[in-house]
């Protein structure tokens, strides 16, 4: 043992930080015992970098299934963990609620991740999630100011990433605000937009400039990409991309791809492909669906197409090797491999339209929030070889 104990001291520490940075968070969490050392040099910006930089270049993905199985308020939404290890088939390791969200109709709508952090939301309640560290974290209330005499607020389109410049993640929000008619005053009934940007590191809002072009929709995909966050949205007279910089805090518009078609038609999603803004095209109607996906490198170009897949309603998502998760045509879950044009049905199903699938790397990037328990957050382990809960 004393041997054993010599050895260990003259290990550099460099080698050790080394080691332990290729380590998963769960048995980093519990290695934080072992001595004072171990447990602030865990904790380090640099440290955290190096294992998030590690898990990104060995491609360690996890996966998170959002979904539902009615759609009445008692049909709460969910997250199922998969397990991607292979021949595990993505099966579900377990399902995790979240009581937080449990009394909204949609939610919550997931936008990210962002460096293994994910921003949850639906109307006025937002949170940030590092479901690697257990890590979740209620935002405040807006501090800004509505306008005078306003008779309703919503809450709408949502985005949420890192500015590298000040070590800060940001929440941007756009807000709309109702005024009723009231002819004893001679007022039409009217609306007006307002922005507001949140920062993890002041814990505060703030107002900001309102751009000429208003998003919409739900992401389906992880649309922060690089520094910047994407929107579909509408201008004056027509459809195009709306990005913020999460860094300058400043909004810009681009084209939509020329598909050759109509939105009415065909439905388009913006996504992360290898870094790189992506948009993936398909037809809204029928079973049997054919999917081009778009790449912006400067300018629009069509990367490649996946021709005539049938039984499909909707994409959910890449995996490692090209493969396409697909939401079936009976609300299952499915993979297709585009090399060997194999539909392989994953035995994991959902409510029409509810699902939505999350790919992350571990993180231990914290958020100043409280751990999971302390939220009432509930982790169930999946019942034998039933991926339902």
């Amino acid at each position: 043992m004393q041997g054993w104990s010599k050895s260990r001291s003259e290990l550099p520490e460099s080698v050790v930080m080394e080691i332990l940075s290729r380590l998963p968070v769960k048995s980093l969490s519990r290695f934080r015992c072992v001595c004072k050392t171990w447990c602030s040099s865990l904790q380090t910006p640099h440290f955290i970098a190096k294992h998030q930089h590690n898990n990104l270049k060995n491609n360690d993905l996890n996966l998170l299934l959002k979904r539902c199985h009615g759609n009445t308020h008692d049909d709460i939404h969910y997250f199922s963990a998969l397990s991607p290890e292979k021949g595990q088939n993505f099966s579900v390791k377990e399902n995790i609620h979240l009581p937080f969200f449990e009394n909204c109709w949609y939610a919550p709508v997931v936008s990210g991740p962002c460096n293994g952090l994910l921003c949850l939301h639906d109307a006025g309640k937002i949170a940030l999630w590092n479901p690697s560290t257990r890590e979740f974290k209620i935002l405040p209330q807006s501090s800004v100011q509505r306008p005078p005499s306003v008779d309703s607020t919503s809450f709408g389109c949502l985005g949420f990433g890192f500015d590298s410049k000040t070590d800060d993640y940001k929440v941007v929000r756009f807000v709309t605000n109702y005024f009723e008619e009231d002819l004893d005053e001679g007022l039409l009934a009217d609306w007006n937009h307002q922005v507001e940007l949140y920062s993890l590191k002041t814990d505060s809002w703030k107002e900001i400039s309102v751009p000429e072009a208003h998003p919409y929709g739900s992401p389906l995909f992880n649309n922060y990409i690089n520094g910047l966050y994407y929107w579909q949205a509408t201008g004056h007279s027509d459809y195009l991309i709306l990005s913020f910089d999460i860094t300058n805090e400043k909004f810009s518009t681009l084209p939509l791809p020329n598909f050759g078609g109509s939105l009415a038609q065909y439905d388009l999603q913006l996504l992360d492909f290898n870094g790189s803004l992506g948009a993936i095209v398909y037809p809204r109607e029928g079973t049997e669906k054919s999917f081009d996906l778009w790449v912006m490198n400067g300018s629009w170009t069509r990367q490649f197409s996946i021709e005539s897949v049938p039984g499909v309603e909707r994409p959910l998502g890449f995996w490692k090797n090209g493969e396409l998760f697909l939401e079936g045509s009976n609300h299952e879950l499915v993979l297709f491999d585009p090399a060997t044009r194999e539909l392989k049905n994953l035995g994991i199903d959902a409510y029409q339209n509810t699902m939505q699938l999350i790919a992350y790397v571990e993180s231990l990037v914290p958020i100043n929030g409280r751990l999971e328990h302390e939220e009432h957050i509930v982790r169930q382990p999946a019942v034998g070889a039933s991926n339902r809960y």
